[in-house]
């Protein structure tokens, strides 16, 4: 019986769905971002969020032994080597500090031919890269209150 079973589909049978998760996975590992739909960004950032969180265990990991399985359990969702190696060596460090969250989603608006809303799925920024963003922020504001007193 099929009763309770409630999950996206996205219109598209299993095979078609499982190959367009491992497309926009690889191509937010490798670019660090990709234009969709928000419907298809809102299905896609859970399983990147797994993907980066096991890239980030394997960083963690002491020896080679547990490297290799996780990196084998990788293999399961992304089919691209050269996105293994970049989610393995570069993307991974960026979020070692950082528990989870590791995209976001913005709407960009809605497409002309049929009116789909669109979003951009992209990686944050490393918490090193935020705190500088948000000083930087906070010293424009001060300039502003400065020249605003005088």
């Amino acid at each position: 019986m099929r009763h309770r079973v409630v999950k996206k589909t996205l219109n598209r049978d299993k095979d078609h769905r499982k190959a367009l998760t491992m497309n926009l996975i690889t191509q937010i590992i490798e670019e660090g971002k990709t234009n969709t739909t928000l419907a298809k960004a809102k299905y896609i950032r859970p399983k990147v969020e797994r993907v980066i969180t096991k890239g980030v265990k394997a960083n963690k990991a002491g020896d080679k032994i547990s490297k290799f399985n996780i990196v084998k359990n990788i293999r399961k969702e992304i089919k691209s080597e050269s996105a293994i190696r970049k989610l393995v060596d570069e993307v991974a460090p960026k979020f070692l500090e950082r528990k989870g969250g590791y995209t976001k989603i913005i709407r960009t608006g809605n497409r002309d031919g049929d009116n789909a809303q669109t979003a951009r799925i992209e990686l944050v920024s490393s918490m090193e890269e935020t705190k500088e963003k948000l000083k930087r922020k906070v010293s424009k504001k001060e300039n502003k209150d400065e020249n605003k007193t005088k």
